[in-house]
């Protein structure tokens, strides 16, 4: 799983310089147009990770602001970054964001990341909104959308939500979805399904859907399987003339 997620953020990265990162996230809808570093400090180990390219003469491991700029989130995080010596580093960040700022480090360390975090249980409706809202703003270069959420957590006895076989159909439907670059199979997900399941992904995949409404992709699923009992995809869709 984790060869192919970073095979799909390299190609990302050869597409767009710039991310902009889907995910959910029980803290609530909010923008982080340029957040601090981070560092998974909070899940045992103090891997620490930047979401934009160091300014000039700069120590490399050090986050930056745009342009060279002292580090600023212009809208929610927890507002308790602390400066370390290698920047300032943010140890309350969302999981899917340091997923992401992991990705870009291994990969792609010219791209700036930025987020948009939603509720999990943010309606389907609500979803499809935000996403088209997100595919209409204006850009002056091409903008990646990557998207970051678990499948069910209930595909075993010993998985972390033990075991519910509506898993088994509901992330199969997740993965043909995205096999097939099909945002009508992914706003035809059940959002009180996804949440019983504990599918942190529902939600950030439906506004991937919503973004890409109207245009013809190519889809290509990498992974899918679950390990340990979660249900794990890794797809890539690209634009199609």
């Amino acid at each position: 799983m984790r060869a192919a997620c970073l095979d799909v953020a390299a190609r990302l990265a050869g597409a767009a310089d710039r991310w902009l990162v889907v995910a959910s996230d029980p803290g609530g809808r909010r923008t982080m147009d340029h957040p601090v570093g981070g560092t998974f400090r909070g899940y045992g180990v103090d891997v620490r990770v930047a979401f934009g390219p160091a300014a000039p003469g700069a120590d490399p491991g050090a986050p930056t602001g745009p342009a060279g700029a002292p580090p600023r989130r212009t809208s929610g995080g927890s507002g308790r970054a602390q400066m370390y010596p290698d920047g300032y580093i943010d140890e309350h960040l969302p999981l899917p964001l340091l997923i992401a700022g992991w990705l870009r480090g291994q990969v792609a360390a010219g791209v700036r990341v930025a987020a948009e975090l939603v509720p999990p249980d943010l309606s389907t409706q609500d979803c499809r909104r935000l996403g088209a809202q997100l595919a209409a703003r204006p850009a002056s270069a091409p903008v990646g959308l990557l998207v970051v959420g678990d499948g069910a957590t209930t595909h075993g006895e010993k998985s972390p939500g033990y075991l519910d076989r509506r898993a088994e159909p509901f992330d199969a439907a997740v993965a043909a979805a995205l096999a097939d670059a099909d945002p009508a199979g992914l706003l035809a997900l059940d959002a009180g399904l996804g949440g019983e399941l504990n599918a942190a992904g529902r939600a950030p995949w439906q506004v991937l859907a919503g973004a890409s409404e109207g245009g013809r992709w190519r889809g290509e699923l990498v992974y899918s399987a679950a390990p340990f009992g979660v249900a794990y995809h890794v797809a890539l869709w690209r634009r199609q003339p």
